[in-house]
């Protein structure tokens, strides 16, 4: 009976590489219900194959958890079969995790690092208690168990350090680093996680890392998140420029495998007819060995195409090697996230980076290819025109929360380059996508829902809609536990309040930006500290407190200059003061700064700031009598103020112009109580917008973030008169 169950492992393995999932399946199931018995091993690991399968290429996640099970009971009656039990446990975690059943996940987890610990199998025994660790520490992260999880990651690390595994190592310092970016308790703490793993990938090989190439972008992706947070982007673009390089390269790579591969197959073709001569047949076959070895070169020693029964990292099904990205070695084959989400994210880094320099036709790239990627993978898992959260697969909920995640991540960069560039019709209709996607996965999408009103309040302040602006801006506050956003959503608010320039507005505009510029020094980095600087100073000048408002004005600006770079908000600050010279009668500072602004607005197109410039410049030459000069500029303010209101009616005549800037909630599908907690079993519904960092992992509760991807729209802030 051996020989039957050998040559049904081997036609079913046949089947899988043709992609014949069904027959596989059947092949490996007619072990399973023979009549005849066979010997307890062979059908643990028939049932150990198939769980695999299952898991791999197919939703049924319960059919996988019951022959696991079984495969269990069959093991307890076996005193050894170490490797088999572990497989079990770590497969049996697996299921639990996409079931969303976590305390039957740690539960098994835990046994399984009982059975490791206890067992004496060495070096395979630590790799097993590796394993287990890592799985662990994201059931206690989903929980919320922040300590717990960077416990577990920390014994990890330990065991990987005994076994002078360096690779391992790196993968647990990261994974730690990953869980102190998301939680980031202290800047501090998060600084010497950040060293830590420096200090571990400098000690690898130039071509081991070479190999190791999802640390790679896990590592680099990471320190990327931690300095755009902290406002180091001189360093962060050496990042940026790394991870860009690495990910074109690994393109190039991928699609030279494709083309080899096309290759062989069409070759094997040939090889399998029977008519073909000897001395044709032996160049094929040399040249099949030859096509091979390049294969099994460009693939490295990491990626040989075996697979493995173990699951992958964080909650994710395996996937085809093609498609992954492995952060660690059997048999923890770590995952992150698959290759095309990261490419996805290194394209938003790009935007990310290169939005607040005015760098709009890379961002615009980056994009729609970001945004083609993840549409097409959204497809790839059965997301297309009017499906809802509600019909999903539940084992597809994760993966379709960090791509749904990173759409309206791309989509909410595109709004705000739309906005900064005065294309007021474009940035509509990106938002309107917004709202479609979110009005299809509220749940998932729950943490965009504060950024939405943002955008919306963005979108109505430029259209001069000032009390609706404010309106959707204070609503965002309320929407977000995050202490940033809140304090941004009051910034712009005040912003508002300030442009519509009554007693009462100017009012409220004290009683939002006070509290915020109380504890503006307690925020991460400085994009809190400079919009805050921004309108505090833009409300003094308005109350004729010059002096005052000149310092805090100045104060901004350099602190903009050097850390963030962001043009439209230099622009605005010097438009400001500007304007505070002219008050103080200084032309001559007033001439040089107001031109430097008005060079900065043309350089984004941005017309709102261009009309307040150039309105400037008016009362400048009038104060300075050079009458020719006024004459010239006011023709040129004119022609720029037709341009903004057709800008501006083109955006108005479109049907959802109302929807957006009415002051009144997204309306969406009230799900169910059994519905609800089915959505919230995927990690991405509490991941916040604002950092990316959280992407792919999960967490209890909407995340506190001080990273605001907005910090451009306070351009759009504060302008149309003074």
């Amino acid at each position: 009976m051996e020989a039957v169950a050998e040559g049904l492992w081997s036609l079913a393995e046949q089947h899988e590489q043709r992609r014949e999932i069904r027959e596989a399946v059947k092949c490996l199931e007619a072990i399973c219900q023979s009549p005849v018995s066979f010997l307890p091993i062979v059908e643990i690991k028939t049932r150990l194959r198939l769980a695999a399968l299952l898991l791999k290429h197919s939703h049924n996640v319960n059919h996988a958890k019951s022959h696991l099970e079984r495969s269990q009971l069959l093991l307890k009656s076996i005193p050894s079969c170490f490797e088999l039990k572990c497989r079990a446990y770590s497969l049996l975690s697996q299921c639990y995790h996409l079931v969303g059943a976590i305390p039957s996940q740690k539960q098994m987890l835990n046994k399984g690092l009982e059975l490791a610990a206890v067992s004496g199998e060495g070096f395979a025994g630590k790799l097993w208690s590796c394993n287990f660790n890592s799985q662990l520490a994201n059931a206690l992260i989903i929980e919320g168990d922040y300590h717990g999880s960077v416990s577990a990651l920390q014994q990890g690390l330990t065991i990987a350090a005994e076994m002078f595994y360096p690779e391992l190592q790196m993968f647990f310092a990261t994974s730690i680093l990953h869980v102190h970016v998301i939680q980031w308790d202290s800047t501090s703490l998060v600084e010497e996680s950040v060293n830590g793993c420096n200090l571990i990938w400098e000690s690898l090989e130039p071509d081991k890392k070479q190999q190791c190439l999802g640390l790679l972008f896990y590592h680099e992706l990471l320190q990327l998140f931690y300095l755009l947070r902290i406002c180091d982007y001189k360093t962060a673009a050496q990042h940026i420029d790394k991870l860009d390089a690495v990910m074109k390269s690994d393109l190039q790579r991928m699609q030279h495998i494709r083309d080899l591969t096309n290759e062989l197959e069409a070759l094997n073709q040939t090889l399998s007819r029977p008519d073909l001569n000897y001395k044709d047949r032996s160049a094929l076959s040399e040249k099949q060995t030859n096509l091979e070895e390049q294969l099994s070169n460009y693939r490295g020693e990491n990626s040989t195409g075996k697979e493995t029964l173990e699951p992958a990292y964080f909650g994710n099904v395996k996937r085809a090697w093609t498609e992954k990205l492995e952060l660690a070695p059997h048999p923890i084959d770590g995952e992150w996230l698959p290759r095309s989400a990261v490419y996805a994210l290194v394209d938003l880094m790009v935007v990310v980076f290169s939005r607040p320099k005015g760098l709009f036709k890379e961002c615009q790239k980056r994009i729609e290819s970001g945004i083609q990627i993840i549409e097409e993978e959204l497809v790839e898992l059965g997301i297309t025109e009017g499906i809802t959260e509600v019909v999903l697969q539940h084992s597809a909920i994760w993966m379709a929360g960090v791509y749904l995640m990173l759409l309206m991540q791309f989509l909410e960069n595109k709004v705000a380059i739309e906005l900064t560039r005065s294309e007021f019709v474009e940035a509509q209709e990106a938002l309107v996508q917004m709202r479609s996607w979110f009005i299809r996965f509220p749940t998932i999408l729950q943490a965009c829902e504060s950024t939405m009103e943002i955008l919306r309040g963005q979108y109505a302040h430029s259209a001069g809609c000032y009390d609706d602006a404010a309106f959707h801006f204070l609503e965002a506050s309320k929407l977000t536990q995050s202490k940033s956003l809140q304090a941004m959503s009051h910034i712009y608010a005040a912003v508002s309040f300030i442009c519509i320039g009554d007693a009462e507005s100017s009012s409220k505009a004290v009683d939002l930006i006070g509290p915020v510029f109380d504890v503006i020094d307690s925020f991460i980095g400085v994009r809190e500290k400079t919009t805050a600087l921004y309108t505090y100073g833009f409300l003094l000048m308005r109350q004729q407190n010059f002096q005052e408002a000149r310092i805090r004005l100045a104060s901004g600006l350099q602190i903009t200059h050097t850390y963030l770079g962001n043009l439209q908000l230099v622009s605005q600050y010097l438009t400001v003061l500007g304007n505070l010279a002219l008050a103080l009668h200084d032309t001559g500072q007033a001439r040089e700064i107001l031109r430097s602004a008005l060079t900065l607005a043309k350089k984004l197109n941005d017309v709102p700031t261009q009309n307040w410039v150039l309105s400037n410049m008016t009362a400048l030459y009038q104060q300075a009598g050079e009458r020719g000069s006024e004459m010239e500029n006011t023709a040129y303010q004119s022609r720029k103020a037709d341009d903004l209101q057709q800008r501006l009616n083109a955006a108005r005549s479109k049907a959802h112009h109302d929807e957006l800037i009415a002051r009144v909630k997204l309306q969406v599908h009230q799900l169910s109580e059994h519905e609800m907690k089915r959505a919230m079993a995927g990690p991405s519904n509490t991941i916040d917008l604002d950092i990316p960092e959280s992407v792919g992992l999960a967490a209890p509760s909407p995340m506190p973030s001080s990273a605001r991807l907005m910090d451009v729209d306070i351009g759009r802030l504060g302008k149309r008169r003074l």
